[in-house]
């Protein structure tokens, strides 16, 4: 292949230009954020989980509350009727106001026992609201956290997008300068290997630096200054220079 010296040297600038959009990319793909929203998103889904675990809880001791109360309630009611029969002087029967007088105090001790449940329960209860608000509280803030992270993650790709443009637009007015055929192998190249281009500096391929064997050397003296060369090492395209050390 043969491509005027200038436009072989502006290989370099592509390559340049092409190394610049390389760490720009790698730059976007490994921002600190990244890792930090990560990290932020696997402990939400973590306390996300957990608080639906204790407002289940919660839930459940609440209703378990609920029908304690009820319980009490029933009891309580069901001892006050059959006091209001004791002290209304309806039973006149000894055997009658015995029994009357042993299911009173049956059921005073049912409802001390219900209402020594209903408390366990309260304390049982209000420890769950506290974890629901204690999680609930840590989910807000990592959302928080996560979304202000999420804000400068979105801030640092504008901006590398940005640059990233300026850079593609310079790149397409270097290609220009370029002959289709050269540019695509120059691009076949830049595919397999990253760098399809490099400078021979001093006797050595600044692509693979590789220092090449006086007779490479001697035969790429040799060679037209139109003509492609590459190097016999990395296979990349090998631009001469006046520095080339030919």
């Amino acid at each position: 292949m043969k491509a005027a010296p200038a436009a072989q040297k502006r290989l370099l600038d592509l390559a340049e230009l092409d190394s610049a959009l390389d760490r720009l990319a790698h730059r976007r793909r490994t921002l600190p954020e990244l890792a930090r929203i990560d990290d932020l998103s696997t402990r939400l889904a973590r306390v996300a989980t957990q608080v639906i675990a204790a407002e289940t809880e919660a839930g459940d001791l609440a209703r378990e509350q609920t029908k304690a109360e009820g319980d009490v309630d029933s009891v309580r009611v069901r001892a006050e009727r059959d006091q209001k029969r004791l002290d209304s002087g309806q039973v006149s029967s000894p055997k009658d106001l015995a029994s009357l007088q042993s299911e009173i105090a049956s059921l005073g001790r049912r409802q001390s026992d219900l209402e020594e449940v209903v408390l366990e329960i309260m304390e049982r209860r209000e420890a769950a609201d506290a974890q629901v608000a204690r999680l609930t509280a840590e989910r807000d803030e990592l959302a928080a956290e996560r979304g202000t992270v999420e804000d400068a993650r979105d801030t640092a790709f504008a901006e590398i997008d940005k640059e990233r443009a300026e850079v593609q637009a310079k790149r397409g007015t270097v290609a220009g300068d370029i002959p289709a055929d050269l540019l695509a192998l120059y691009e076949k190249l830049r595919e397999q290997f990253g760098v399809g281009a490099a400078m021979l500096h001093g006797g050595r391929c600044l692509g693979c630096r590789t220092s090449l064997s006086i007779a490479e050397i001697n035969r790429i003296k040799a060679t037209a200054h139109d003509e492609v060369v590459r190097c016999e090492e990395c296979r990349r395209i090998l631009v001469r220079t006046p520095e080339s050390g030919l």
